[in-house]
């Protein structure tokens, strides 16, 4: 009896998480398929280096603490991306040059996956014919075509995407995208080769398994996948403000161009 009884133990704490996965399931949307409606924002460090990193000193030491890279644990999984030679320099380039390169710095809309979790909220629409995406930073936004587009007729800053579900997860295939934006500000970055696959899972009342799919044979030796979870925010009067950062650095994108002052 004692021996029945310590195998049931056993077999039930073997199968608890297993079922804990199985149990959680999501409310339906307008459309009958999971409601990823809300506000929703990563909280880590990937938009500063999706890999392992420690705190660091910033770009600019007058500034101190504020422009210290907080340290982080990596999102890639086998933890490391996977670069080609010549691209893994380039990578290292980036980074020494990041003040002047990133393109988070000049407000250019950051692509896919990046505008998943830098440091801003962003909003999903769905309705019952129609997914849209809007991000605080930049102002960014985009479609996401439930009926296959075809190939994207020019590269963009966000690119184009396609979703369509697969049981409980949205999944979101993005293609043309510009090559200048970046991963993070560490200087991990694509060309204009970028393919993403996006995933979208409900695992709690208020939180999201987030995955991208990486594939960009010009830079990278193999496909490989970052994945974190997204929180919904649920305090009261939550709302996406406003950051049209573009005025923040009009002198940086065009002060070449302003009118110099008679001698």
């Amino acid at each position: 009896m004692m021996r029945t009884q310590s195998m049931l133990a056993i077999f039930l704490v073997a199968i608890a998480p297993v079922v804990g996965q199985q149990a959680y399931k999501a409310p339906r949307g307008p459309d009958s398929h999971p409601n990823l409606n809300g506000i929703w924002q990563a909280l880590n460090t990937a938009n500063w280096d999706l890999q392992d990193h420690a705190a660091r000193t910033g770009l600019v030491v007058a500034a101190g603490t504020l422009t210290a890279d907080p340290g982080g644990i990596g999102v890639v999984e086998g933890g490391e991306i996977p670069y080609l030679p010549a691209a893994k320099e380039k990578q290292k380039k980036n980074f020494e040059n990041r003040l002047s390169l990133d393109p988070e710095i000049r407000c250019y809309l950051p692509g896919i996956p990046r505008a998943s979790y830098m440091p801003y909220p962003f909003q999903i629409f769905q309705s019952t014919k129609a997914i849209f995406f809007a991000y605080q930073y930049a102002g960014a936004a985009r479609n996401i075509f439930l009926k296959d587009p075809g190939p994207a007729p020019t590269d963009s800053w966000m690119g184009q995407s396609f979703g369509h579900w697969e049981g409980d997860t949205l999944v979101i295939d993005v293609t043309g995208q510009d090559e200048r934006t970046w991963f993070d500000r560490a200087g991990n970055f694509h060309s204009d080769a970028l393919h993403v696959v996006e995933r979208y899972t409900p695992i709690g009342p208020d939180i999201l398994s987030y995955e991208a799919t990486i594939e960009d044979a010009k830079v990278f030796s193999r496909p490989w996948k970052i994945k974190m979870p997204l929180y919904r925010h649920v305090e009261t009067g939550a709302r996406l403000m406003e950051f049209k950062c573009v005025e923040f650095v009009e002198d940086l994108l065009y002060g070449g161009f302003a009118k110099k002052p008679a001698k």
